[in-house]
C-alpha cells in the first residue's frame, strides 16, 4: 500500500481476486492472525503503520501532525478498519509519539516527493533490511527514514537543468549514531541520482576504516565490494578486502546480484577499508561516466540512472585531500553535469576554522588547510552539495565569518532528536527533578544510580572505580550466561581521562598497572572488597533499574564470572593501554581496532583522543578529572554518552564534585557538564519552537542562527574586527514559556550589582504580606506573593543592567512590544520562595522582609547555570496561563486570570552572604536574579516568535557581513 493507506477490505478483495482467489483476507481473520502470533504479519504491518505515523507530510491526512494518536486514526479511517481491529492494533503496535527532527531551513523547490523516493529506493530498501536484521525496532527505521529524507529533500535536485548547491548542518548527540543517518542520507542520495560521493570520514586511518567498512557493510554490499570476483575462487579474490579476514563478512549486505542486472546501479569505490584515497591513476578512469545519449549531459535522467555510483570514503588530511583535488582540477567536463554529495563527519573538527574564542577576540583566525581544501572541492564540484555531521550544536561553523561563503550551513540545520536507548545527559543528571535532593533514591535519581565522586573519606576512590569495572564485567559474563545475547558484552572498557600531557598518562598507567596487580582479585581479599562493592552500590541499583535482566541474588553468584573478568582484563599481562598518539602508526600496535578484534576488554588512559573522534566501545566506568573552558570541548569529551544495551545498570561515571573543588584540585566538572548541557538542550528546544512555520514560512532561517547562539555564549562572536552579525536579533516572544536570564553583573561590577537591586525596590515594597503555600506538581512551598501591573514591572526591567545586554534584549523588547498588541499584557504576579529549612539564610534588600537567600555559582564566562528551582515552575506555568492543568491549589487558582504573567525573584548570592547587625545583606554583594513566563495568551496568531533586521538586506543569506559595508 504504497503512497498512503487505501480501503483495506477493497485492497484485500482485489489482492485475493488477482493472487489468491481462494484466500481469507477478512478483517477478522486478519485480527485472528495478529492475535495468535503470526510475527511475519505483524512485523509488515509494523512497518506500515509506523512509515504512515511518522511521514512528516501525508497528503491524506492534511493538518495532522505526524507520530500522534490523531495521525493514527486517520490512517485506520483510511483503511477503514473496524473498532475491534483497531484496539488489536493499538495495543500491538503502539503509537510512537517521540519528537521528530527539528529543521530550520531556507525556503525550497520540493522535488523529492514521496512518489519519487518510492520510485528509485534500490539502496535505501537494502540499507533498510540490514537495520532489521541488526534489531532495528519498526519505529527506529521510520524515525531514521523521515530523518534522512529531510536532508534529502533539501539538497538540490540532481536531475535539475541549474547547477545549485546546498549547505547543510546534522546536529546529532555525542555518539548517539550519526553515522546511521548519513549512511541513510547516502542511500537515498545515490538513488535519487547523486553519482559521486564524497565521505570526510575522520583523521585517522583507524577512523577513516571504520567508516569505510560501516557503509561498505551496510549500505555497497557484497557484489559491489567483489565486482564479479568469485568468493569461492582464491586467485580472484586478491585485493578484495573483507573476505577471508573479517569475520563479519557474511553480515554484509547482499542485493541478490550485481545491482546493474537486477535494474538498479553498481556503486565503485574509489578506496578500499585498507586505501584511502591515494590517486586516481585509475581514477581519472573511474570517473568517466558513459552516457546512454551522448549528447545529452550526465545528470539528464535519460543518462543519470543507467550510471554507476562512486563512493570514496576520504580521511581529513592535508596530503590526501590535496591529491584529490589536484587529480579533479585534471578531469574537465564532466564535473560540471556530475551531481556530487560531501558529507563530512565531525565537521567541527579540522573542517573549520579555528575554535578558540581567544583568538577571535584577538581579530585572528588561521584558515586552516582542510577549511581550504573542502572550499576547493566545492569550487571544483558546481552541482556539490555539502552536508557537516556533528554533536555539538554550538560548533563554530555558526559563526566563523570566514565560512559564510564555503561551508556555513546556508541552506538548513536539522537538529536530530535524542534516539531511543541512548543515555545522555538527562541519564546522569537531575535536571529539572522536583524531588528533594536529600529525599532521592536510586529509582528516581539519575546522578544516585550513576554517578560518583572521585574522592571519599578515605581519599581517591580510583581504586573503586576499578573494583566497579570488574564487577560489572563479571555481571556482563553472568547476564550472557543467563540467556542476555553476547553483542553487547563483546567489548568491555574503562576510560581514566586526567590530563592532556603524555608524561602524565606514562605516569598514571603505570600506577593503574600497580594497582591492578595490587588489587587482589583472585584472592580473598579482592573478593571480600567486591562483595563489599556489590552490597552497597551495584546490587541496590540493579534491583531499581535493571529492568528484567537477569541480576544474581548475592555475590556468591558471581565469583566464577569475576574470575573471567579478570582474566579477559589482565589478557597479555596488559589491562591498561595508553591512548594518545597522533600517528596511524601509533594506533596500529595497540591492537585497538573494536571492528575487528573480537573483545576489548581493557582500562583506557588518555587525553584529548579519548575526548574527540575515538568511538570507545563497551565503555561502562569512566574516571573523569580533566577540565576544559569550552563548551563543545566539553561536551565532545563525555565519551559515556552512548548506547548501553543490557548493562545501562552497570554504568558508571567518577567524576570531580565539589568536595575536590574545595581541595582546589579540579573544578566541579560535574556541574560544568550540566550547565553545558542545559544550554545545550534549551538551544535545542528553541530550535523546534522557531521551525514552525508561520503562515507557510519559515520563522527562522540558517544565517539568523549564530545571534541565537550567541545568545547562550556571549564568547561566540564574528572572529574578525571588521565582521558581525548580518541577522540582529531583536524580538523573542515566549508566551507562557519559561525564560531565565542568566548574564548578571559579576562581583566585580558592585555599581551595577547595587543599581539593579535598587531598581527591584518598588517591587519588594510590595512583599509585605505574610507568606502564603503554593503548590503543583506534587509539591508545595511556601511565598511571598504580591502583583505589580505591567508598566511598573516594565520599568525596572528596562533599567536593568547586564553583563551582556544582548541576552535579554530581545525578551524585553517583546514584552514591550506587548501594548501594541491585540492582546496585551495587564500584570504580574510576583512571587519570592522562601525556604523552610533550618538551615535557610535571610536577609533584608534594601529595608525589606527578611527574604530567603539562594546561593548560585557562575559556571563559565560570567553566566549563572540554573537559577530557578523546578518544584516552583509548575505552579508558575499555571497563574501565566501556559496550558497548566488546574492543580487544585486554591490559592494558585485565585492567582489565575487572563493576560496576566508571573515573575520569580531570587536573590542570589555567591559564597556565605554576610550580613549586617539587623540582618541587611549589602545590595552590591546581591545578585537579584528573577525568572518570567509572559502570559500565555499574549500569542497572537500568524506572527512569529523571532523578529530580526538585516544589516544588509542584499546579502540575506549571508551569516556574516562586512562592519563597514553595514
Amino acid at each position: 500500500m504504497t503512497g498512503g493507506p487505501k480501503h483495506f477490505a477493497k485492497w484485500a478483495a482485489l489482492a485475493a481476486d488477482e493472487d489468491h482467489p481462494d484466500a481469507d483476507l477478512t478483517e477478522e481473520t486478519f485480527r485472528v492472525r495478529l492475535t495468535t502470533g503470526d510475527e511475519a504479519l505483524l512485523a509488515l504491518w509494523s512497518r506500515h503503520l509506523n512509515d504512515w505515523d511518522f511521514a512528516e507530510s501525508a497528503p491524506w491526512a492534511p493538518d495532522v501532525p505526524p507520530r500522534t494518536p490523531q495521525r493514527r486514526a486517520a490512517a485506520y479511517d483510511r483503511l477503514r478498519l473496524g473498532e475491534d481491529l483497531r484496539k488489536v492494533l493499538d495495543e500491538l503496535v503502539r503509537v510512537s509519539e517521540v519528537p521528530g527532527a527539528t529543521v530550520i531551513t531556507r525556503e525550497f523547490t520540493p522535488w523529492y516527493t514521496p512518489e519519487r523516493a518510492e520510485a528509485r529506493s534500490f539502496y535505501w530498501r537494502a540499507y533498510e533490511r540490514k537495520l532489521r536484521a541488526k534489531g532495528w525496532s519498526p519505529e527506529a527505521v521510520a524515525g531514521l527514514d523521515e530523518a534522512s529524507r529531510a536532508v534529502v529533500e533539501r539538497l538540490s535536485d540532481p536531475e535539475q537543468t541549474a547547477a545549485r548547491k546546498a549547505k547543510g548542518l546534522v546536529v546529532g548527540y555525542v555518539q548517539s549514531g550519526k553515522t546511521a543517518n548519513f549512511t541513510g542520507v547516502a542511500a537515498k542520495a545515490v538513488d535519487a541520482g547523486y553519482r559521486l560521493v564524497i565521505v570526510l570520514g575522520g583523521t585517522l586511518n583507524m577512523l577513516r576504516a571504520q567508516t569505510q567498512r560501516r557503509l561498505d557493510m551496510e549500505l555497497i554490499g557484497q557484489e559491489n565490494i567483489l565486482r564479479g570476483a568469485d568468493p569461492d575462487d582464491v586467485d580472484s579474490l586478491v585485493g578484495v578486502d573483507y573476505v577471508g579476514d573479517d569475520e563479519e563478512w557474511p553480515e554484509f549486505v547482499r542485493h541478490g546480484g550485481r545491482p546493474s542486472t537486477r535494474g538498479a546501479f553498481d556503486i565503485e569505490r574509489l578506496t578500499t577499508r585498507d586505501n584511502d584515497y591515494k590517486s586516481l591513476a585509475q581514477g581519472i578512469r573511474a570517473l568517466e561516466f558513459e552516457k546512454r545519449e551522448p549528447t545529452r549531459p550526465l545528470h539528464d535522467p535519460s543518462n543519470l540512472h543507467h550510471a554507476a555510483a562512486r563512493v570514496m570514503v576520504v580521511k581529513k588530511n592535508k596530503g590526501v585531500l590535496e591529491k584529490l583535488v589536484k587529480d579533479l582540477k585534471q578531469i574537465h567536463g564532466i564535473l560540471g553535469e556530475l551531481p556530487a554529495l560531501i558529507i563530512d563527519d565531525e565537521s567541527d573538527q579540522a573542517s573549520v576554522n579555528t575554535s578558540n574564542p581567544k583568538k577571535w577576540e584577538q581579530g585572528r583566525t588561521d584558515r586552516t588547510a582542510i577549511n581550504k581544501l573542502i572550499s576547493e572541492l566545492l569550487g571544483l564540484l558546481p552541482r556539490a552539495q555539502y552536508v557537516g555531521y556533528t554533536a555539538t550544536p554550538f560548533a563554530n561553523v555558526f559563526v566563523d565569518p570566514s565560512d559564510g561563503d564555503d561551508i556555513f550551513p546556508s541552506d538548513f540545520l536539522i537538529s536530530l532528536p535524542r534516539p531511543a536507548g541512548y543515555m545522555g545527559v538527562q541519564d546522569f543528571h537531575d535536571l529539572d527533578s522536583a524531588v528533594p535532593h536529600e529525599e532521592r533514591t536510586y529509582t528516581d535519581s539519575q546522578e544516585k544510580a550513576h554517578v560518583r565522586g572521585i574522592y571519599d573519606s578515605t581519599g581517591d576512590r580510583l581504586q573503586e572505580a576499578m573494583d566497579a569495572f570488574v564487577l560489572s564485567g563479571a555481571l556482563k559474563l553472568y547476564r550472557a550466561a543467563h540467556g542476555v545475547p553476547e553483542g553487547p558484552f563483546r567489548h568491555h572498557t574503562m576510560l581514566v581521562h586526567e590530563s592532556v600531557k603524555k608524561d602524565d598518562h606514562a605516569e598514571l598507567a603505570l600506577r593503574i598497572n600497580s594497582m591492578w596487580h595490587e588489587a587482589g582479585y583472585a584472592s580473598t581479599a579482592g573478593h571480600t572488597r567486591l562483595a563489599a562493592l556489590w552490597e552497597s552500590d551495584h546490587a541496590k541499583v540493579s534491583e531499581a533499574r535493571a529492568a528484567g535482566l537477569p541480576v544474581p541474588a548475592s555475590y556468591e553468584e558471581l565469583r566464577s564470572h569475576v574470575s573471567r573478568a579478570r582474566q579477559l582484563i589482565g589478557s597479555g599481562s596488559r589491562p591498561v593501554i595508553v591512548v594518545n598518539g597522533d600517528s596511524d602508526s601509533y594506533f596500529d600496535q595497540l591492537d585497538l581496532d573494536f571492528d575487528r578484534t573480537p573483545n576489548v576488554w581493557k582500562i583506557l588512559v588518555g587525553g584529548t583522543k579519548l575526548s574527540r573522534g575515538f568511538t570507545v566501545e563497551g565503555l561502562t566506568v569512566t574516571y573523569y578529572r580533566r577540565t576544559t573552558q569550552q563548551a563543545d570541548t566539553l561536551m565532545q569529551m563525555g565519551r559515556w554518552f552512548g548506547f548501553r544495551p543490557g548493562y545501562r545498570d552497570l554504568v558508571r561515571l567518577y567524576i570531580g564534585r565539589e568536595e575536590a573543588y574545595r581541595r582546589n584540585e579540579t573544578a566541579d566538572l560535574y556541574e560544568a557538564f550540566e550547565a553545558v548541557c542545559r544550554d545545550e538542550e534549551l538551544f535545542r528546544g528553541q530550535l523546534a519552537r522557531y521551525a514552525e512555520l508561520v503562515d507557510g514560512r519559515p520563522q527562522l532561517t540558517p544565517s539568523q542562527v549564530p545571534p541565537l547562539v550567541a545568545q547562550h555564549l556571549p564568547w561566540l562572536k564574528p572572529s574578525a574586527r571588521n565582521k558581525m552579525f548580518n541577522a540582529e536579533l531583536v524580538e523573542i516572544r515566549s508566551p507562557g514559556e519559561w525564560v531565565e536570564p542568566s548574564a548578571y553583573p559579576a562581583a566585580g561590577a558592585a555599581a551595577d550589582l547595587r543599581h539593579n537591586v535598587e531598581m527591584w525596590k518598588p517591587v519588594l515594597d510590595r512583599l509585605d504580606a505574610p507568606p502564603v503555600t503554593l503548590a503543583g506538581g506534587g509539591t508545595t512551598y511556601e511565598a511571598l506573593v504580591s502583583t505589580v501591573d505591567h508598566d511598573t514591572l516594565l520599568k525596572v526591567l528596562c533599567e536593568l543592567r547586564w553583563s551582556e545586554p544582548r541576552q535579554f534584549s530581545p525578551h524585553l523588547e517583546s514584552l514591550v512590544e506587548a501594548g501594541n498588541l491585540n492582546a496585551p499584557i495587564d500584570d504580574w504576579v510576583v512571587i519570592a520562595p522562601q525556604q523552610t529549612s533550618g538551615r535557610r539564610t535571610e536577609g533584608r534588600v534594601l529595608g525589606s522582609r527578611p527574604l530567603s537567600l539562594a546561593r548560585r555559582t557562575r559556571r563559565r564566562n560570567d553566566l549563572f547555570g540554573a537559577i530557578s528551582e523546578p518544584k516552583h515552575r509548575p505552579s508558575v506555568l499555571r497563574i501565566a496561563g501556559s496550558g497548566e492543568a488546574p492543580h487544585g491549589n486554591e490559592t494558585v487558582e485565585s492567582l489565575v486570570r487572563p493576560r496576566r504573567g508571573a515573575v520569580v525573584l531570587y536573590p542570589v548570592v555567591e559564597g556565605d552572604p554576610v550580613l549586617s547587625t539587623d540582618g541587611s545583606i549589602d545590595p552590591r554583594r546581591l545578585v537579584m536574579a528573577f525568572t518570567l513566563v509572559a502570559p500565555g495568551d499574549s500569542a497572537r496568531a500568524g506572527r512569529g516568535l523571532l523578529r530580526f533586521r538585516a544589516r544588509d538586506n542584499g546579502r540575506s543569506g549571508h551569516a556574516i557581513v562586512d562592519l563597514q559595508d553595514s
